[in-house]
Parts: C-alpha cells; structure tokens; sequence
C-alpha cells in the first residue's frame, strides 16, 4: 500500500507538469522531448526512492543525482516554469541518497534556485515564491512516501523475524526444560534400577520400596514432560530437597542440609529448584560422591544456594552424548531473573554450585523444614 501510495503521488506529480507542458502551446518535437524527459525522470526517482538505496555505492548514488539535476535543469531552458516542479524531485532525491548535513542544504539550494525561472520569464515575485514552495513541498513528499515505504518493508521483514525468533526460541525453551526436568529423573530410575537388581535376591522387601520409588518418580517424570509441552514448568525446591534425599540415599550418599529462606516467589523457586536438580544429576552422572552438603540462605536480599560433593575426578569425561548443556541452562535462567552461577573446586577439595538469585517478594524469613531434615543444622 505504501509503495502503490507513492506511485500514485509521483506519477500525479509528472501529470501536473505534463499538463502545465501541453498548456504552453509547444510544437509536437518539444512534447516527444518533454515525454523522454518525464519518463527518465520518472524511472532515476523510482530507482532513489527505492528501498536500500541510500546503501548503494557513493559513484552510483553520485552518478545517478548528476543525471537527474541535468535532466531538471536543462529542460528549463526550453520549458520555463512549466518544468520547475520536477526540482521537486530532485530535492526529495538529495535527501534520500546523501549525508544529512549536505542533504538539507542541497535541498534547500534546489529549492531556492526555483526563484529565478519565473522572474526571468517577467512573472511576478508571487509566482517566484510558488514555485520555490512547492519544490521544496514536493522535495519532503517524495522523501516522506520513500521513507514510508522503507520503513513499512522493514517493519514486516522485522515482524517475520521476530515470529522465527519466538518459534525460536520456545524450542530452545523445550529443549532446555526437557533436559533439565527428565535428566535428573532418567538418572534417578537408572539408579534405583541398579539397586533393585541387586536387592531381589536378598532384600527383596527392600526392593518393593524402591520400586514404589521408581513409579513415583516416572509418574513425576510424566507430569513434567505435560507441563514443559504446555509451558507450565514451575518447581519446589522443597519438593527437589525431598527427592534429591531420596535419590542420594539410594545411592550410598550422606546427606547434610543446612536451609534457611523465607517465602520465594514461583519464578525464583522454580530457578533455584532447577539448580539443585541440576546439580544432584550431574553428581550422579559425573562424580563418586560419598558426601552432598546443601546450604540454603538468604543475605543482603540474595538467596544463595550452594550444593558440595566431594567425589568429582578432575580426569573424569562422561563418554555419553548431549551432555553438557546443564550449567549452560542454568545460567540462563539465573540471569532470567537477575542472579548468577558458579561452581569450581574449593581448597577443600569439595566441588561446590553455587546460585545467587535476588529475593522477590520474601515475607518473613523461616527456616525450611524439610521431611527427613531437621529445620536447622545438618543431618544425615
């Protein structure tokens, strides 16, 4: 619509002066000449006003402006004022393809030297003024409607890429919760898979436990791929401490919590969850801890969460595949809500992850109790 509208206008434009032309009395070779003129102005104006152009070369832009101020001036001689209106064009060309600064002062130029036709042709000053205020009011409709048309073209291709970003990235967004989720849950049934093969034969009582465990869990895992497919994927990190104690157990892992954080806001909690799955998975996965050590605290309007174990191997290289997106996730989703990530082996030997994330909406600060923890202090 944009382009049709400036069409329109320059080709009312060229009528104008074709009609302006016809009523001077001219002879049918100076008509055939006025038509070529029209028309190569015409086509040099669709070629400036076209989107990108001011990106050509500068010999290009340069050459092109030489010829359309021949094609405005020279004609002129022969047509009078009945051709001024074509400076018009030229004045909106000026401002299309060059700097700023030397455009609008060219402009202006174009626009003033309008003045000078009608007076020599022994017109009044009036006319003099209207043909200088209609080139320079030409001059800012071409540059307008060019301009327009640009910008309707790049808000749509904008428009198209912003819809290829969000498709984008929610399956970034899938793939990373699906990770996050089902790679912690796929490590806990592998585990309590293992122990159950080897408690048959002589816990067998035992081994019903945990396979309770295992139907609880792939039940969870279930509802976790539902919610990642429909965009819910809010977690507790009350919920992730029980689990992580179950699954650490299982695994012959002492167990110390020390927790004490006031109320979290869902985005925060459901963070800070992530962290701690992550972190419990990776330890499965990638170390023989026969310790875990979880803190939980909140100072100077920062909750930090730091999970040790003391079993990772410096020379350890998990050999399965699709591995190692984890921390790169969660230090997305920290910086999603303002916090920060950092793990590393400390002096004493524990290797510790560590997550700071700002407290929103933090009512009254409460120890966390968790089942099988004591509120305060460690256990086992």
């Amino acid at each position: 619509m944009a382009q049709a509208i400036l069409l329109a206008a320059l080709l009312s434009y060229l009528t104008i002066t074709m009609l302006n032309i016809l009523g001077a009395g001219l002879g049918p070779v100076k008509l055939a000449c006025a038509l070529v003129g029209l028309a190569a102005i015409f086509l040099l104006q669709l070629l400036h006003s076209a989107p990108g152009a001011n990106r050509a070369c500068v010999w290009q832009k340069y050459l092109t402006l030489i010829i359309q101020a021949l094609i405005t001036y020279l004609p002129i001689v022969v047509f009078r004022a009945a051709w001024g209106a074509m400076a018009g064009f030229l004045a909106g060309s000026l401002l299309l393809l060059l700097p700023t600064k030397t455009a609008w002062i060219l402009y202006g130029s174009v626009g003033f030297s309008m003045l000078l036709p009608p007076l020599l042709e022994g017109r009044s000053a009036l006319d003099s003024i209207y043909l200088c205020q209609s080139t320079l009011l030409t001059g800012l409709v071409v540059y307008a409607l060019s301009r327009l048309s640009e910008l309707v073209r790049e808000v749509h291709e904008t428009r198209d890429e912003l819809a290829r970003m969000a498709v984008t990235k929610e399956r970034l967004r899938f793939a990373r919760d699906l990770h996050d989720l089902l790679g912690y849950s796929l490590s806990s049934i592998t585990l309590k898979s293992e122990l159950i093969h080897r408690l048959i034969p002589t816990h067998p009582g035992r081994a019903m436990d945990e396979i309770a465990d295992v139907l609880t869990i792939s039940r969870q895992s279930l509802a976790d791929v539902r919610r990642v497919a429909s965009g819910f994927r809010d977690m507790s990190l009350r919920q992730e401490i029980a689990s992580a104690q179950s699954v650490l157990s299982a695994a012959d892992v002492v167990v110390r919590a020390r927790l004490s954080l006031g109320s979290l806001s869902k985005q925060v909690d459901t963070v800070l969850a992530s962290v701690l799955r992550e972190a419990v998975t990776n330890l499965l996965r990638h170390s023989r801890a026969q310790r875990c050590d979880i803190e939980g605290v909140q100072e100077d309007g920062l909750i930090r969460l730091s999970v040790a174990n003391d079993g990772v191997d410096p020379a350890y290289r998990d050999p399965s595949p699709y591995s190692g997106s984890g921390l790169g996730n969660l230090e997305m989703r920290l910086r999603a809500v303002g916090g920060k990530l950092r793990s590393g082996r400390g002096k004493d030997g524990m290797y510790r992850l560590v997550a700071e994330a700002p407290v929103n909406a933090v009512r009254k600060l409460a120890a966390l109790d968790v089942e099988g923890l004591p509120a305060e202090g460690p256990a086992a």
